[in-house]
C-alpha cells in the first residue's frame, strides 16, 4: 500500500513546489499561463538570432569579422542561459537576450578603433562595473531616487518605443529620406506590401481579441497571422520568409566563446577613448536595463507605488552578469529585453515563463533556421499591442503640474523618437533637475538625481568630448 501511495504524493508535490517556488498562484497565474506567456516571450524576441550577426557583422579595426554562424549560435545560448539564471534568481518574467543599443554601438563606433575581441572585452568590464555598482547598492539608491512620475513615465515611453520598433519592422512607417517629413505611412504614404497588410490584420485581430478578454490573445493572433501569411505566400510568392531554406537542424558553432582580449593596442587606441568607449556603455547598459525592468515590473502588475519589485537587488545583479557573458561569448551585453512585455501581456507573471523562453532559447542553437518561422511583420504586430497595453498607466500621473509635465513629456517622446530609452531616461533627469531646481523645488531633487543628470550631460556631449581630446 505504500507502495503505492508514494508516486502519488511524489506528483501531488511536484506542482506545489513549483508553485511555491515561482510564487505563481500568489501572483494570480497559472502554470499554462506561464507556458503560454513564455512562448509568445519567445516568439517576439527569436529575431535577435538573425538580426544580432547581422549587426556584428561590421570588419574592426584589423578587418576581421565575426563568424555569422558563430554569433547566431551565441546569441542564443547566452540568451538561453542567462534568461534561466534570471527566472531562478528573480523569479520575475523578464527574459534576456543581446541588446540592441549595445551591440549596435560596438559594431559601428568602437570595432573602429579595437579589434572584436578587445571590443568585447570592454564589454566585460562594463558588465563588470555593473555587477559592483549593484552589489554595492548604489544602483538600487539612484534607482530609488527616481521620481515615481518619472518610472511611470519610463513605462509608458517604453510602451511607445516598443510599438515604434513594431511600425518600423512591419514596414508602416518608413524613413522618407527628407528632412520634412523624416517618417512616412509605409511605401510613399499608403500600405502598398504584403507584409504590412498582414501585419495591419494581425494588430487587428490582436486588438480584438484583447478587447473581449480571449485568453491566449496575442498567441492566437501570430499563429493567425502566421498562417495567414504563409497562405498568402502561396498566391503571391516571395513576400514572406518561413526560415525553411536548407538545413532546419545544425550542431552549434561555439567557436567564439572566450574570444576577448585586454591587451589593447594603445598605439591605435587612447587611453581617454577606452575610458570613453566604458563609459557609453555603463551608462547605457545601466538606465536601459533599468528602464526596462521598471516598466516590465510596472506592466506585470509586480512594482509597488515607488516602482520597486520583488528582489530588484539580485535582478540588478544578474542584469549586469548578463553584460559579462555577453562580451564573453562575443554576442554582445545580454539584458532584459522591452519584448518581454509581449508575455507578460500574455499573462505571465512569473519566472516559469522565463525559463520557458530559455529553454527555447537553447533548443534555438539547434534550429536556427526555425526562428524565422513567424514572418517579422506578424511578430511586429505583438509588439504594438504591448505598447498600446503600456500606454494606460499613464493615466496615474498628474499633469496639472508643469514640472511633472516636461520630464515626463520628454522621457516619453524621446525614447521612440531618438530609438534608444537610456536617452529617454536622460532627457527626463536633466529636465527634472532643471526644472525643479530652478523653480524653487531644489529641495525636493534628490542629491542623487542631481549626479546622474550630470552623468546624463556628459553622456548627451560625449561627441564633442571625444572631438576635444582628438579620439
Amino acid at each position: 500500500m505504500s507502495n503505492t501511495s508514494a508516486p502519488r504524493l511524489t506528483n501531488e508535490r511536484a506542482p506545489g513546489a513549483l508553485d511555491r517556488f515561482f510564487e505563481i498562484t500568489e501572483r494570480g497565474s497559472t502554470i499554462g499561463t506561464e507556458v503560454r506567456g513564455g512562448l509568445v516571450t519567445f516568439v517576439t524576441m527569436a529575431y535577435i538570432i538573425i538580426l544580432n550577426p547581422l549587426i556584428l557583422s561590421t570588419p574592426d579595426v584589423d578587418g576581421n569579422v565575426l563568424s555569422g554562424s558563430a554569433v547566431a549560435a551565441a546569441t542564443a545560448l547566452t540568451a538561453g542561459v542567462m534568461t534561466i539564471l534570471f527566472a531562478l534568481v528573480t523569479r520575475l518574467p523578464f527574459a534576456f537576450a543581446a541588446g540592441l543599443g549595445i551591440n549596435a554601438f560596438v559594431a559601428f563606433t568602437i570595432v573602429g578603433s579595437v579589434t572584436w575581441p578587445e571590443a568585447m572585452a570592454l564589454v566585460v568590464i562594463n558588465g563588470l562595473i555593473i555587477v559592483l555598482l549593484a552589489a554595492t547598492g548604489l544602483r538600487k539608491m539612484i534607482f530609488d531616487a527616481v521620481p515615481v512620475e518619472l518610472k511611470i513615465a519610463i513605462t509608458v515611453g517604453i510602451g511607445l518605443f516598443i510599438a515604434f520598433i513594431g511600425f518600423v519592422n512591419a514596414g508602416f512607417v518608413s524613413a522618407t529620406g527628407n528632412p520634412s517629413p523624416p517618417v512616412d505611412l509605409g511605401a510613399g504614404g499608403s500600405v502598398s506590401t504584403l507584409p504590412t497588410l498582414m501585419f495591419v490584420i494581425t494588430l487587428l485581430i490582436g486588438g480584438v481579441l484583447i478587447a473581449t478578454r480571449t485568453k491566449g490573445a496575442i498567441l492566437i493572433a501570430l499563429v493567425a497571422g502566421t498562417l495567414l501569411s504563409a497562405l498568402a505566400n502561396i498566391f503571391w510568392p516571395g513576400n514572406f520568409s518561413f526560415g525553411f531554406t536548407g538545413a532546419l537542424v545544425s550542431l552549434p558553432d561555439l567557436s567564439l566563446i572566450g574570444q576577448i582580449s585586454f591587451g589593447f593596442d594603445l598605439g591605435k587606441v587612447t587611453v581617454v577613448a577606452l575610458v570613453m568607449f566604458v563609459f557609453t556603455l555603463v551608462f547605457s547598459n545601466f538606465f536601459d536595463a533599468m528602464g526596462t525592468m521598471t516598466g516590465l515590473a510596472k506592466e506585470a502588475g509586480l512594482a509597488d507605488e515607488k516602482g520597486d519589485f520583488p528582489r530588484i537587488k539580485s535582478a540588478l545583479i544578474v542584469e549586469g552578469i548578463g553584460a559579462v557573458v555577453g562580451g564573453g561569448t562575443s554576442s554582445s551585453s545580454a539584458t532584459v529585453f522591452v519584448e518581454s512585455g509581449s508575455g507578460i501581456g500574455e499573462g505571465a507573471r512569473t519566472g516559469l515563463a522565463t525559463v520557458v523562453t530559455g529553454v527555447l532559447f537553447l533548443l534555438a542553437m539547434f534550429f536556427t533556421p526555425l526562428t524565422s518561422l513567424v514572418p517579422g511583420a506578424i511578430a511586429a504586430a505583438a509588439l504594438v499591442l504591448v505598447g498600446a497595453m503600456m500606454l494606460s498607466q499613464i493615466k496615474h500621473i498628474d499633469f496639472a503640474d508643469f514640472r511633472v509635465l516636461l520630464p515626463v513629456f520628454l522621457t516619453v517622446t524621446v525614447m521612440p523618437m531618438t530609438y534608444s530609452i537610456a536617452n529617454g531616461i536622460g532627457a527626463g533627469f536633466v529636465s527634472w533637475v532643471v526644472v525643479n531646481a530652478l523653480s524653487g523645488k531644489a529641495k525636493t531633487v534628490h542629491p542623487l538625481l542631481w549626479i546622474v543628470a550630470a552623468g546624463f550631460v556628459l553622456f548627451f556631449a560625449r561627441g564633442p568630448i571625444s572631438a576635444l581630446f582628438g579620439v
